[in-house]
């Protein structure tokens, strides 16, 4: 029997990416996302159910996330779920389930106050890893139109048909 293990995820960062080095020098960057559903209970009232996602990126896509994304930006990602486990300083076992990127992709328009007038550099040279999608050139005017109608700012996730 085949078995899958993929996820996909799509939501905001609930902080900015933390980057860190491996003793051999490869870049690891972790994100903490935020997925919300949301739908109304049986009086018809608005009920929000946020989960968090801890996302680990490596190698040069690790480096453009930790360059490229800030705190309250969309961005997609696609991976595999992994469980690992270590001892911590007082003997006990801990687990930790996160989801490892292959394909990161930035979405929407730049948050934190970052510049996004930069191309990133190419993907990584793990052939394991997926490259991903450069955050969006920053040269729209303030007249373009989405296909919902708005300018591209003006998107929340309510307006996204899936």
């Amino acid at each position: 029997m085949a078995s899958v293990n993929k996820a996909i995820i799509l939501g905001n960062l609930g902080q900015d990416p933390e980057i860190r080095y491996t003793t051999s020098g490869a870049a690891v960057c972790t994100l903490n996302i935020a997925t919300t559903d949301v739908r109304k209970d049986q009086n018809g009232e608005r009920q929000e159910n946020t989960e968090w996602h801890r996302v680990v990126v490596w190698n040069k896509q690790a480096e453009n996330c930790a360059k490229y994304l800030a705190k309250g930006r969309s961005v997609y990602v696609e991976g595999k779920i992994q469980t690992r486990s270590w001892e911590d300083q007082n003997g006990q076992k801990r687990y930790s389930t996160e989801v490892v990127a292959q394909t990161v992709q930035f979405v929407g328009g730049a948050a934190g106050g970052r510049s996004m007038s930069q191309q990133p550099a190419e993907s990584s040279q793990n052939p394991g890893m997926n490259s991903f999608s450069p955050p969006p050139q920053s040269n729209q005017n303030s007249n373009q139109q989405n296909s919902f109608g708005g300018s591209p700012d003006s998107i929340s996730l309510d307006d996204i048909p899936f």
